[in-house]
Order: structure tokens, then sequence, then C-alpha cells
């Protein structure tokens, strides 16, 4: 996945006004505008690395002579004691943006970070790991490139850019068959349907509508195995619900081709990383 530069830009800069509105009154009034500093980006535990750019372009937009190198790439391991990057440039871009770029790499290693274990537990069996819409609002594109620097895959990115016919549709419907007829008189062809089913009654209606892809909502391993064996590759199965580390293998066994995991997004803790000027 690659980050689009203008949605990286517009992130950017909606974190730094949000942080300095109105300048940095402490820099501002210490440091001497022709003053230049060198610092050092030290990871502080083990981790997996994502949002090098992110923390790049904050240093390029606060000044343009300022130099930003890193020694890995994103998706790259660490041990705690490596030294991530290394940057220098005037001391005010460096003090202003140390936070800001800081929140960025923190954030998005700790997804990448989750993710690799998750994907390190069932790497010898044929299944994706997912994220899911569940991410920070106004940075779902970063956290999900953060998920596949991770070793992850995505999900849909919005609500515009796939059918998943959740509970409340269905309900609100009057079933799986009239949810699944309403939206494929609409939208087009290219498009695929996915329905989320919590027994296997609801299977067997998701495969008579030929559904492309459904959903194991919280189903025991046990029904999930025997939804497996119902569906019989007609269709992508999606196992999603409470996923742990713990549980993920045995899920993964059953023979779902997904899983999708939300807490890759809404409960990563941040990366302890430092930026120490020498």
């Amino acid at each position: 996945m690659k980050l689009d530069k203008y949605y990286l830009h517009d992130t950017v800069m909606n974190a730094l006004k949000e942080d300095m509105p109105l300048g940095d009154i402490t820099t501002d009034n210490i440091i001497s505008e022709g003053d230049v500093s060198n610092a050092e980006f030290l990871a502080k535990q083990d981790a997996v690395i994502a949002g090098l750019e992110v923390a790049r372009h904050v240093f390029e937009v606060l000044d343009s002579r300022v130099s930003f190198t890193a020694l890995i790439k994103d998706g790259d391991s660490v041990k705690k004691g490596d030294i991530i990057a290394r940057i220098s440039g005037p001391a005010r871009a460096l003090l202003k943006g140390e936070r800001t770029a800081l929140n960025f790499l923190q954030r998005l290693s700790a997804i990448a970070t989750m993710t690799s274990r998750y994907a390190m537990k069932v790497k010898d069996l044929p299944v994706k790991i997912t994220d899911t819409r569940k991410t920070t609002p106004g940075l779902r594109l970063l956290e999900k490139y953060a998920v596949n620097a991770g070793g992850g895959s995505n999900h849909r990115f919005s609500l515009s850019d796939g059918v998943l016919i959740k509970d409340n549709h269905i309900a609100a419907a009057g079933g799986i068959t009239n949810a699944v007829n309403r939206v494929r008189a609409s939208i087009p062809h290219t498009v695929k349907i996915e329905v989320e089913v919590e027994s296997l009654e609801e299977v067997q209606e998701a495969l008579d509508c030929k559904a492309d892809i459904i959903m194991l909502d919280n189903m025991s391993n046990e029904k999930m195995a025997e939804a497996v064996a119902l569906i019989n590759k007609r269709a992508l199965v999606e196992a999603s619900g409470n996923m742990t580390e713990e549980t993920i293998y045995d899920v993964a066994r059953t023979g779902v081709d997904i899983i999708s995991v939300g807490k890759l997004t809404h409960s990563a803790n941040s990366v302890d990383i430092s930026m120490n000027i020498e």
C-alpha cells in the first residue's frame, strides 16, 4: 500500500495546526532562528516500525532544510536500543516537529507491531489477517498502511467501496434475502457482496443468495468448521468477533479464508520511541 502524497500532506498539516495553532511559544522564544541541531530516533522497546515517511514529512513541511535519514524501512523489526533514524537541520523545526512526528511514528508502529504478532501466529496456514473500520477518525489510511507494514491485509476502506450487510441491515430489511436482493439491484456488477451471519441457517440463506463473502460473526470454532464445510468454496469465508492472539490459530485451523481483527487498530498501545537531540 502506497500513501497518497496529497492525503499525507493534508494529514500532517492538520496535526501541526492542532499542535501549534499560533506557533510554538516555547521554542520561538528560546531558540535562535539560525541554530542548527542533530537528533536521533531511538527505539525503547522491540517493535515493527511504520510511519517513517510520515515523520519525515512533518519536518520537511516545517523546514525544507531538515535532513531526515531513515536507517531502516517501514515493516522492519527493531530491538530496544536501535537507532531508527537520524535528523539534522534548523533546531526550531526539530523541536516543533518532535511530538507530532513521534505521535505518528509511535501509533503506526504499534499497529504494525500488533499486526505482525497476529500474522506470525498463522504464518503456516492459508489465511489472511485483515483490519476493520474501527480506526481513529481522520487517520484510517495511515492506520491501514501500518497494518500492511506489519504483514496484514486490508478490509474495505470505507462504506463506499464494498457491500457488507450486517445484522442491523438484515433486521431493518426483514431478512438476508431482502437485503441482498435490494442491494444487488442497485450496485455495479463489479462490487462484491458480503453478508454477516450468526448461524448455519443464515449461512445457507447467504449461499442461496449467492453472496460473494460470508462473515461468520462470533461463532464457536466448531460452528465455524461446520460453516466452512457447508460453504465448500462457494464463497470466501471471513471469521470475525473478539479475535485474540491466543485464539487466532485455532480459528485459522477451521479453514476460513480471512480473519478480521478490530484490535489491530483500536487497541494497539503506542510503541515507546524517543527523539534525542545531541
